[in-house]
């Protein structure tokens, strides 16, 4: 029942005689011949899908947002997606929720532990489904060595003859350590086939084993001499890796959503935090808020002795709720109140779609692994200068309202500001399911880290910019409305490149260095790159400007530049 109970067939069967034509009366009986005998093929790959994930209850939950299979397929904007041409065999392997792990994320998953990751892959199993490739998962070592065998076939560690099904391979960080100790030495044949999920990504200084190991990194993430945008993150924070994301849920189903306009906004807070000491030394900050909301929380109950210690005796607890729960509270909240913890979470996005105006704490200074012991050990020095740095930059008001909650002023202004306008829902393109089908697609179809140069994205779109020194080219590109692409620096890494620029070296060397291209304007030295795993749109150097290569991007969809589909 669960693939009907949500479905379109429930809502639209009365939208055309066909379907009474053929038996269907409004029934879940009648519903399931019709999609069995008339349109098995939908049928079967809901089967086949919810089969293939439900070794872990809470991304079988997450993918009870499923409904957007129905949505997708049956909505005109599903038919303007670019339909790629590729068709391929994919293995993803979830090193997360392996036993050897020892994460055990998946069973915390209803307890208040970290769900990001299980979104992000069960959004990922989702979209290459519905994009028509043939998908394989593993979720234990047991599962990854048989695929792996047929993969490589021969025991050569070649990979020339054997299961040739497999032509891409998603994993995680835990997976990938798994991966390299499973195959041994042949791993090498198979790294430019991986495609890395890192929520918080991988710098470039990080990933290059001898690059690392001379700055003195002791990250045991990092070193992995791949092309950085091989590492897929959550949100589009660094553009040395690439933007893989996930879909803001939205578990309403028919009858929920008919009944959204009954709803009315209450004068309700509801505060980000699923844990209790999220919560510590945060008292004075919630009174201001309580002065003018009620204040709720979803926090972690007593169960097996969890704390609730640190909530105001003035905040209702609902403890962990459903998803659709969640979504119905959030419909008549007004503001969504963020702790500072945990970082670049997905609720934010989930808050604002449905209304929520989101209050985000501002760092200053901003945290990183240099200040902060949350960031210690991860590849890379990247400042996040908000809790939600993606809801700073890229939406901003008024559905996001960034400030320093330990100032009783700013944040009195901002709630009472917020308190005194409607704010519609709002959810970028990106982080829908079309978004997510149109970057995942897109990306299958272009990114080919096997085959040497690649021209994707087209060069036409390249916007070459001169960092000031000390300056990144995240950062310069950033200031002029752009991106930074790092597959293009290969082409700013000559005399002869850089003249069409009408940057003149009239002398220049080589070195390995996250710094270069970059130019001394005095004395019109040029300094180019001997490594090309170091390419970097983070890196800056406070001696030389950097030449940065930058595009524009899609409105909503930042990952692709306006004329890369």
């Amino acid at each position: 029942s669960y693939v009907f109970k949500k479905g379109w067939m429930k809502t639209m069967w009365r939208s055309d005689p066909c379907y009474a034509s053929y038996g269907v009366d409004g029934s879940i009986c009648s519903f399931f011949i019709y999609l069995s005998e008339v349109s098995w093929q939908f049928v079967y790959m809901f089967y086949v899908l919810i089969k293939l994930i439900m070794q872990c209850s809470y991304m079988y939950n997450h993918v009870d947002n499923l409904e957007c299979l129905f949505l997708v397929h049956n909505s005109s904007n599903y038919f303007s997606i670019p339909k790629y041409r590729l068709k391929i065999g994919i293995l993803l392997h979830l090193g997360l929720l392996t036993k050897e792990s020892g994460f055990k994320i998946a069973e915390n998953a209803f307890s208040g532990g970290p769900l990001g990751e299980l979104v992000q892959w069960s959004d990922l199993i989702t979209t290459l489904y519905l994009l028509g490739h043939d998908i394989r998962i593993s979720a234990s070592l047991a599962e990854l060595k048989e695929i792996m065998k047929k993969v490589m076939g021969n025991r050569s560690g070649c990979p020339t003859r054997g299961d040739k099904v497999v032509e891409l391979i998603y994993i995680d960080i835990v997976g990938l350590t798994q991966f390299k100790k499973t195959l041994g030495p042949s791993w090498v044949h198979y790294q430019c086939m991986l495609r890395v999920l890192d929520s918080f990504g991988t710098e470039p200084e990080f990933n290059s084993a001898q690059y690392a190991q001379s700055k003195g990194h002791k990250t045991p993430w990092g070193k992995w001499n791949l092309n950085p945008q091989q590492f897929y993150t959550m949100f589009p924070h660094t553009p040395d890796n690439s933007f893989l994301g996930f879909v803001v849920e939205q578990h309403l189903n028919a009858s929920d959503i008919s009944h959204l306009e009954d709803i009315k906004r209450q004068n309700q807070s509801l505060v980000y935090g699923k844990v209790d000491h999220f919560w510590k030394d945060k008292t004075s900050y919630l009174d201001i808020i309580h002065t003018y909301t009620e204040v709720h929380g979803t926090v972690h109950g007593t169960v097996r002795g969890a704390s609730t210690a640190h909530i105001p005796g003035y905040v209702k607890n609902h403890g962990i709720v459903s998803g659709r729960d969640l979504q119905l509270l959030l419909r008549e909240t007004k503001l969504f109140v963020g702790l500072g913890f945990p970082y670049e979470g997905p609720a934010p996005l989930e808050a604002i779609a449905n209304g929520c105006a989101f209050l985000n704490p501002r760092f200053n200074p901003p945290k990183s692994s240099k200040n902060t012991e949350f960031f210690k050990g991860k590849p890379t020095l990247r400042e996040l200068t908000s809790q939600h740095p993606y809801a700073e930059l890229y939406i901003g008001k008024p559905h996001v309202w960034t400030v320093n909650i330990d100032d009783p002023i700013e944040v009195e202004n901002a709630v009472k500001a917020i308190l005194n306008q409607k704010i519609e829902p709002y959810l970028p393109y990106e982080f829908n399911c079309e978004g997510m089908l149109q970057r995942v697609g897109a990306f299958i179809e272009n990114q080919d880290f096997c085959h040497g140069q690649v021209m994707w994205p087209p060069l036409s779109v390249l916007q070459v910019k001169i960092a000031s020194s000390g300056e990144s080219c995240k950062h310069v590109c950033q200031e002029n409305k752009l991106v930074c692409e790092p597959s293009f620096f290969q082409h700013l890494n000559k005399d002869k490149d850089l003249q069409k620029y009408g940057i003149d070296c009239q002398s220049s060397e080589t070195v390995n260095d996250i710094i270069v291209p970059a130019y001394d304007q005095s004395k019109k030295h040029c300094f180019f790159q001997g490594d090309l795993l170091l390419f970097s749109c983070a890196g800056s150097n406070g001696n030389y400007e950097r030449i940065c290569p930058c595009k524009d991007y899609m409105k909503g969809q930042v990952a692709l530049c306006q004329n890369c589909l």
